[in-house]
């Protein structure tokens, strides 16, 4: 039997093309989620493995919509592996059926696990060179330096901690932390 799998990552985007390709390769069955591909819980991906047995083959457009991180693929190729059922990507031409197939999957597997590495260097030394010159990273904070010690005032005079975080519109876990901060 084959089986196929589609996803998008946001509810915005649709799965047309994806679905156009498995119907192009004659796949009978096709399973979907609408779910970011860092997220392990892909509803549609679980039914599909947990159907999947000896001999079938999890056929997608592109390796990407199954996983998007070498661990995610490798555990998933590996199960398939463990069941008897093969992977095929009709964008990459890649089926795991034959050896030479299973090798250039694994290849492809390295180099974007490579891709993946180069990208968070990039950003990290992106946002070292920022905070280097001076940049604020990350959210901006709720309460300014003045107002922070306004609500640390307030609550050594007495006022609680839960009327203080209504009274300056923060979560209570805020009020701890500002004074934790002031400590």
């Amino acid at each position: 039997m084959r089986y196929g799998y589609a996803r998008v990552s946001t509810d915005d985007q649709n799965l047309n093309l994806q679905l156009d390709a498995l119907h192009a390769a004659s796949v009978p069955r096709i399973f979907t989620d609408k779910v970011s591909g860092k997220s392990r819980k892909r509803p549609g991906l679980e039914e599909l493995l947990s159907s999947i047995g000896p001999s079938d083959t999890l056929v997608v457009w592109r390796l990407d919509r199954i996983g998007r991180n070498f661990r995610d693929l490798v555990d998933i190729a590996d199960e398939l592996r463990e069941r008897g059922a093969n992977l095929v990507s009709l964008t990459e031409g890649i089926d795991t059926s034959s050896s030479i197939g299973e090798v250039i999957y694994r290849l492809m597997i390295v180099f974007a696990d490579f891709e993946r590495k180069a990208i968070i260097e990039r950003t990290n030394a992106g946002l070292a060179a920022a905070k280097a010159r001076g940049v604020q990273l990350g959210r901006r904070r709720k309460l300014s330096t003045k107002k922070a010690a306004i609500l640390r005032q307030a609550v050594e005079g007495g006022l609680s901690k839960a009327e203080a975080a209504k009274r300056f519109r923060i979560g209570r876990t805020t009020v701890y932390r500002f004074l934790a901060e002031a400590a």
